[in-house]
């Protein structure tokens, strides 16, 4: 995973195996952030980074630029670094940097911030980084890592969550990593080291919701509570911008396929592993295996399509996400 990744580039500049450059790649911007930060924060003394750290962006800056910059020596210091953010701006030209990292300054570090994108680890650039230097590729999680990836980032700051917490903060971040870790910061502003972070403390802190939210919704559903359903399925209507109608319609499919995947499990241990669950949230499954039966779920996925397809104008006149709201749970719960 990227967070045992970087944190081994962390711990080996610590211990002083830093190498001349570092490639920083791919769709998720907090690893890379953090890295270049780490290494912008700690590798000079405050004294040494005026004459010795360079900040240069991609827009700004030609590769010739960068290359004239990395090859000069330091000041008065032993090493001298250099970042360039904002990299992906010179994707037609990147490839040039090649005659520098073959034979790259040592007394130089060069980081490479190349956001949102990523280069074929069969090109010669990468190939030449990964003989003298270090290249990371920084991966978007998918949902169901991201609640593991927040529990164990706030085990390393001292710090527990609960499964429905950690849900929350993914419903309404989605699996940005840098919002997420935000409010996260935000939150142990104001809570004491070694606290529990709950839904209650996200609701008053960042307002989330703890009752009314799709993680509620689809335990509603899963308990065939028709009153509870309804409520939540009101509010959305009356908060769209909070709660937009096509996350609702992604997650209950989503709910519905794994539910499929559940029925069709000989070996039920198996489940967490198989729908990409935490165990937690097994048992809520399991219950909803048993109140929606495998026709029927078959029968709720195709609702769920035809609602989509209504949500965007397809075979029927613009109705309100209200009205789109009600004949989702209807179908789903008659």
């Amino acid at each position: 995973m990227p967070l045992e990744k970087a944190k081994h580039i962390v711990e080996s500049i610590k211990k002083g195996a830093i190498k001349p450059v570092y490639f920083l790649m791919g769709d998720e911007a907090y690893y890379i952030d953090a890295i270049s930060d780490f290494i912008e924060k700690s590798i000079l003394s405050e004294e040494e980074k005026g004459f010795n750290q360079m900040v240069l962006y991609g827009r700004d800056v030609s590769i010739d630029d960068i290359v004239s910059t990395a090859k000069r020596f330091p000041m008065m210091a032993e090493r001298q670094v250099v970042i360039v953010k904002e990299a992906q701006d010179l994707t037609r030209t990147i490839e040039n940097l090649v005659a520098y990292v073959e034979n790259p300054q040592p007394s130089t570090v060069l980081v490479i911030c190349y956001k949102y994108k990523k280069l074929d680890k069969r090109k010669k650039l990468i190939k030449a980084i990964i003989k003298n230097g270090v290249v990371f590729e920084s991966k978007k999680l998918y949902d169901n890592e991201v609640p593991d990836w927040i529990r164990r980032v706030l085990s390393g700051r001292g710090y527990t969550i609960t499964p429905k917490a950690s849900q929350m903060l993914l419903e309404f971040l989605g699996n940005d990593l840098g919002k997420i870790n935000n409010e996260l910061e935000k939150l142990q502003l104001i809570i004491e080291k070694g606290a529990q972070i709950t839904p209650q403390l996200i609701e008053e802190n960042i307002g989330i919701s703890k009752d009314y939210n799709n993680f509620e919704l689809q335990s509603a559903i899963s308990k065939r509570d028709f009153k509870k359903a309804f409520g939540i399925i009101q509010y959305f209507a009356q908060n769209p911008k909070n709660h937009p109608l096509v996350m609702t319609i992604a997650l209950m499919y989503s709910f519905f396929s794994k539910i499929l995947k559940y029925h069709a499990l000989t070996n039920k241990s198996e489940a967490p592993r198989a729908l990409g669950v935490s165990p937690y949230f097994i048992k809520e499954y399991e219950l909803a295996s048993r109140n929606y039966p495998m026709k029927k779920v078959s029968a709720i996925i195709a609702s769920i399509r035809e609602i989509d397809l209504k949500s965007k104008g397809v075979g029927v006149a613009n109705l309100s996400q209200a009205d789109l709201l009600k004949e989702l749970i209807v179908k789903i719960m008659n």
